[in-house]
């Protein structure tokens, strides 16, 4: 059900970045959003928005290795999924809900805390996809989106913080 659910949301995410060039009447989409800024500006812009995910994935990858091993529900490079594009606007729900369910098992995060960086990580996965609509609507995902993923990237790296102080006590060992 997961790999129909991926499938299928990465082939909406695919018709909504594709809709300039079968309805260009609705707009020129994020591609031409970039393109608007001209050269080198555009390319700038991408640079630095693709180097803040890289340093939110480092964050998330580093969350998931703080997590007990046995408490992980995904692997800690999972997170860098989120670079595989359309993919990762479906997969965003999924690295979400992975983090979220680790550190649920791990417990040595408060499951109120937890709830409310899930709420949050899925508000601006779903406001991820609003910006790919056209017009006002995409306009407004995307206002929502960023600031619900600096939120949610402070609140991992409170997480981590919370992870690395609180580690597990080793196993006490007597020699005889």
């Amino acid at each position: 059900m997961r790999a129909i659910i991926k499938a299928g949301g990465t082939v909406l995410v695919s018709i909504l970045l594709s809709y300039p060039f079968w309805a260009p009447e609705w707009g020129r989409g994020i591609l031409g959003e970039i393109a608007a800024w001209g050269m080198p500006g555009g390319l700038i812009a991408v640079a630095v928005f693709f180097g803040l995910v890289a340093l939110y994935c480092r964050a998330l990858q580093r969350t998931m290795t703080l997590v007990r091993p046995e408490a992980r529900t995904a692997a800690p490079a999972s997170v860098w999924w989120m670079f595989a594009i359309p993919y990762n606007f479906t997969e965003d729900f999924f690295i979400v809900r992975a983090v979220s369910t680790s550190l649920a098992a791990d417990t040595r995060v408060t499951s109120g805390f937890n709830r409310r960086w899930a709420a949050i990580g899925y508000g601006w996965c779903v406001f991820q996809i609003l910006s790919l609509f056209p017009g006002v609507a995409g306009y407004a995902g995307g206002a929502a989106a960023l600031p619900l993923w600096a939120a949610h990237w402070i609140m991992t790296a409170r997480v981590n913080r919370t992870l690395a102080v609180r580690r597990p006590a080793a196993p006490l060992t007597h020699s005889l």
